[in-house]
């Protein structure tokens, strides 16, 4: 899914160089769709092979900042791999155990997004979770995932019930009291995912602070629904060709380049 030609520096696998950009080219959508928490939350997608390797931000790079070269390196006990000879590279903790669960249990979910919107954590905090109100949130009708809050995502025997909640299946999960985790097959899905319960969500607190009552259509409706945005292949991997080379357009427009 790579929308411009990318060099991969002296003795970084290709592949790996490409996973790099595609992975800062999500943070930097998730800053400028205003989705960040400051320095918190994470972004992480696997890499190829039988290392269980997986990349991870820098704690403390803005994600609006963020370049391929600054994503770290991780295995699945949270060891940096491609650690500086002065140690300068750190990760956020709560990052890895929510991370490496899903990655662990979930092969299929190459890029995870987790976000702390003020509207995904309104909506965390809603007893009914989300509701079939809108055409977005039918997308996640029968397929979203919830899991109840535990604390701050510090320990690891909480990642067994995680991986448990969000199932064999679901790529999309609301976190109780806490916000947003979604997962995708590649960048451009992942990126989708998160657009799209980011969205339901949003629509959700403004029609509810409207105070008027809500129209929920029908169970047989919201199914419906929920198919539709189901594209076969080979339309849904051209639907996401677009969609992604749109983004990317969005932030190539920054002084400092993601690919770098």
């Amino acid at each position: 899914m790579n929308v411009t030609t990318r060099i991969a520096p002296v003795g970084m696998d290709e592949a790996e160089w490409n996973i790099r950009c595609d992975l800062a080219a999500l943070y930097r959508l998730v800053a400028h769709y205003r989705m960040t928490d400051f320095i918190y939350t994470h972004i992480s997608a696997r890499l190829p092979g039988p290392e269980n390797h997986f990349l991870i931000n820098q704690y403390g790079v803005l994600f609006e900042d963020m370049r391929a070269s600054d994503l770290v390196k991780i295995d699945l006990d949270g060891n940096i791999v491609d650690q500086d000879r002065d140690g300068s590279k750190i990760i956020n903790p709560a990052g890895f155990t929510i991370h490496s669960a899903v990655h662990s249990a979930r092969h299929d979910l190459r890029f995870i997004i987790h976000t702390h919107t003020a509207a995904g954590i309104a909506v965390a905090a809603q007893e009914q979770g989300l509701l079939p109100i809108s055409q977005h949130a039918m997308k996640f009708y029968g397929k979203l995932s919830y899991h109840k809050y535990e604390g701050i995502a510090l320990d690891e025997d909480e990642c067994p019930r995680l991986v448990a909640d969000l199932g064999p299946t679901n790529k999309a999960m609301i976190l109780v009291n806490h916000g947003l985790l979604v997962g995708g097959n590649n960048a451009p899905d992942a990126f989708l995912q998160i657009y799209y319960l980011e969205r339901s969500c949003q629509a959700q607190v403004a029609a509810l602070s409207g105070g008027s009552k809500l129209i929920i259509p029908s169970e047989e409706v919201c199914r419906h629904a929920a198919a539709q945005h189901e594209r076969p292949e080979p339309l849904r991997s051209a639907h996401l060709e677009m969609v992604w080379a749109a983004a990317c357009r969005q932030i190539e427009r920054s002084p400092i380049d993601y690919r770098s």
